[in-house]
C-alpha cells in the first residue's frame, strides 16, 4: 500500500484490490484494469480531475471514516499532492496485477512513462531558459505588426480640460 498527503495535511492510503476496482468501475465507470492496455496511464496522467476522482473513490472507505466529502477532498488536491497521488495509484495498479509477467511489463511501461515525461519537462525548461522563446515572441509580434500595416501614429490631439459647470 502506498500513501500520500493532501494539501490539508491528511494522509491517505492507496490500496488497489478487487473491492477498490469494483468501486471505481461502479461509481466512475472507469475500469482500472485498462492499465494493461496502456491507455489508462495516459488518461490518468493527462486528466488530474479524473485522477482525483479515482483516488477519492479508491479512498472512499477511509474518507467516510474521516468525514471527508468528495468536495473537501477535491479542495485539498493540487500541485504536489496530485503528483504523489498519481504515483501511488499507478504503482499500486502495477502491484495489483496478478501475473508476474504483466507486473514486470507494467513496471517497465511506468518507468518509461516517467522517463519520457522527465525528458519532455527538460526540453521545455531548456527552451524557456534559452533566448529562443524571447526571439519567437518578438518575431510573432513583428509579424503581427507587419500584417496590420504597422499602427500609424495617432493624429488626434488630446482635448483640453473640460469647462467648469459652476
Amino acid at each position: 500500500m502506498k500513501q500520500f498527503t493532501d494539501n490539508a495535511g491528511r494522509i491517505w492510503t492507496i490500496a488497489i484490490n478487487v473491492d477498490a476496482i469494483k468501486r471505481v468501475k461502479g461509481l466512475l465507470d472507469v475500469n482500472l484494469l485498462e492499465i494493461v492496455e496502456g491507455t489508462l496511464i495516459e488518461r490518468l496522467i493527462r486528466d488530474p480531475v479524473l485522477l482525483c476522482d479515482v483516488v477519492y473513490v479508491v479512498c472512499k472507505p477511509e474518507a467516510d471514516e474521516k468525514n471527508v466529502s468528495d468536495e473537501d477532498f477535491g479542495r485539498a488536491m493540487a500541485g504536489d499532492a496530485i503528483e504523489h497521488a498519481t504515483k501511488a495509484v499507478l504503482e499500486e495498479l502495477v502491484v495489483f496485477s496478478p501475473s508476474p509477467r504483466d507486473r514486470a511489463n507494467l513496471q517497465r511501461v511506468l518507468e518509461t512513462t516517467y522517463r519520457v515525461m522527465d525528458k519532455a519537462r527538460d526540453m521545455v525548461e531548456a527552451k524557456l531558459n534559452s533566448s529562443e522563446l524571447e526571439k519567437s515572441i518578438e518575431q510573432a509580434l513583428q509579424n503581427a505588426n507587419d500584417l496590420s500595416g504597422g499602427a500609424p501614429a495617432s493624429s488626434v490631439s488630446s482635448p483640453g480640460p473640460l469647462p467648469s459647470t459652476s
